[in-house]
C-alpha cells in the first residue's frame, strides 16, 4: 500500500490522476453572452463615429436605429431590434453589459446558447412593446428591457431548481433596479417593465412548464420564438394605433 494525501491506496490506485473539472470545464464558456456584449460595444463606437460622440444620443446611426413609435408607424420596424444596442452614453452602456455579463456567465452555460439567446431577444422585443405602449412619442434606446427579461427568466430558473432567489441575491438585485426604474428620471419605464413580462413569462414556459412536465425542446423553442414574432407584430400594431391620424 502507498500512502497518499486522501489516505492509504494500492500502488496501481496511487498512479492515477484525476483530472480536476471547474465550473468552467463543466458548463462552458458563455460564447453567446461575449458575442453580445462586443456588438453593443461595436455599435457604440459605430454611433460616436457617425457624429453621435460619447453620449451616443445623435448622429446617423442613432436617427436610424433608436426607438422612436411614429417612425416604426411608418413602416421601419426595424427599430423595435435594433434599439436594444444602442445607448445614451458610456455609463448606460457600462451598466449594462456589467449586468449582461453577470447574467450571461450565470444562465447561459446552465440552460444553452439557444434558449438563452431566445431569452435575451424576446426580452429586447418585450423592451420595445412596454416603452411604446407606455411612451410611444418617447426616443428609447439600451439594452435594459433584454437585461431585465434575462434577470427574470434567471429568477425562474433558480425556482425551478429549488434554489430560493432572495438568497442567491439576484431577487434583491431585481427589487433594487425597479426601485432605481421608478425613482430616477429618464429611464423607461415601459422598456424596463416590457422587458421583464417578456423574459418572465418565456422564463416560466421553460423552467416552470416545460421542464417539469417533460415537454420536448422544440416544442417549448417554437412557442418562444412564435410569441417574440408576435409581440413584434403588437409592437407595430401599437405604434400605428398611436400615430396621429389625418
Amino acid at each position: 500500500m502507498t500512502s497518499t494525501s486522501v489516505g492509504m491506496r494500492c500502488p496501481e490506485c496511487a498512479k492515477q490522476k484525476t483530472k480536476v473539472r471547474t465550473v468552467a470545464t463543466l458548463t462552458g464558456t458563455p460564447q453567446l453572452t461575449y458575442a453580445l456584449i462586443a456588438i453593443n460595444v461595436a455599435v457604440f463606437i459605430a454611433t460616436a463615429a457617425a457624429g453621435g460622440g460619447t453620449s451616443g444620443t445623435s448622429g446617423s446611426v442613432y436617427q436610424n436605429g433608436a426607438l422612436f413609435g411614429p417612425l416604426v408607424a411608418d413602416g421601419e420596424w426595424w427599430r423595435i431590434i435594433t434599439a436594444g444596442f444602442l445607448h445614451a452614453g458610456l455609463l448606460h452602456i457600462a451598466f449594462n453589459m456589467y449586468f449582461l455579463y453577470f447574467l450571461g456567465t450565470l444562465l447561459e452555460p446552465a440552460i444553452g446558447k439557444l434558449r438563452f439567446g431566445i431569452i435575451y431577444f424576446v426580452s429586447m422585443i418585450g423592451g420595445s412593446f412596454g416603452a411604446l405602449l407606455l411612451s410611444p412619442d418617447a426616443v428609447t434606446v439600451g439594452a435594459s428591457g433584454a437585461v431585465f427579461g434575462s434577470m427574470g427568466a434567471a429568477i425562474l430558473a433558480l425556482r425551478a431548481r429549488g434554489i430560493d432567489p432572495m438568497q442567491s441575491g439576484l431577487g434583491i438585485t431585481l427589487l433594487l433596479n425597479l426601485g432605481i426604474t421608478f425613482v430616477i428620471p429618464g429611464i423607461s419605464i415601459g422598456g424596463h417593465l416590457g422587458g421583464l413580462f417578456a423574459g418572465g413569462l418565456i422564463g416560466y414556459l421553460m423552467f416552470e412548464v416545460a421542464e417539469r412536465r417533460g415537454l420536448p425542446n422544440r416544442v417549448v423553442v417554437g412557442a418562444s420564438v412564435g410569441f417574440g414574432v408576435a409581440l413584434a407584430i403588437v409592437c407595430v400594431l401599437i405604434a400605428q394605433s398611436a400615430a396621429p391620424q389625418f
